[in-house]
């Protein structure tokens, strides 16, 4: 189903306008994350943020480790856009559509650059690593209910 603004004008699908209400987020200091020079982001950019002590966790246990930003309290991972399609990513958790960093004191540090031109980590490792970490059940595992 979408929306049609005016004749012959765009469709916007249930998704586009969920994407765009993203945007609208509560006032802070929100910082993007800079893609390092010599890379390339085609499949667009956005951010996955855990507390430094998962983060840490998190390595080993991803296949591929993109791009990481630290600060004091968060490591951000960049992931390609729309990353959080059909994903809750559980708490504490944070993602940051656009890979603009919310309410961060300073812009994050780049703690690793991976070889090659893509800054991505790939998000359904990193998504099962945090659900795993956190004791969280992947949602598509979850039993399904039937409304009656």
């Amino acid at each position: 189903m979408g929306v049609r603004a005016g004749s012959g004008g765009r469709v916007l699908t249930m998704d586009t306008l969920v994407r765009l209400g993203r945007g609208f987020q509560t006032p802070g200091t929100s910082r993007k994350l800079a893609v390092p020079e010599g890379m390339t982001a085609p499949l667009g950019c956005d951010a996955v943020g855990v507390p430094v002590l998962l983060g840490q966790q998190l390595v080993p246990r991803v296949p591929r480790v993109g791009c990481v930003y630290a600060d004091d309290t968060h490591w951000w991972w960049l992931v390609p856009g729309d990353s959080d399609y059909a994903l809750e990513w559980p708490a504490p958790a944070q993602y940051a559509t656009g890979a603009v960093v919310p309410d961060a004191p300073v812009v994050p540090s780049l703690l690793h650059r991976p070889e090659g031109t893509l800054p991505y980590t790939p998000p359904i490792p990193l998504y099962l690593a945090v659900c795993r970490l956190t004791g969280t059940t992947p949602n598509w595992s979850r039993p399904v209910s039937s409304a009656g």
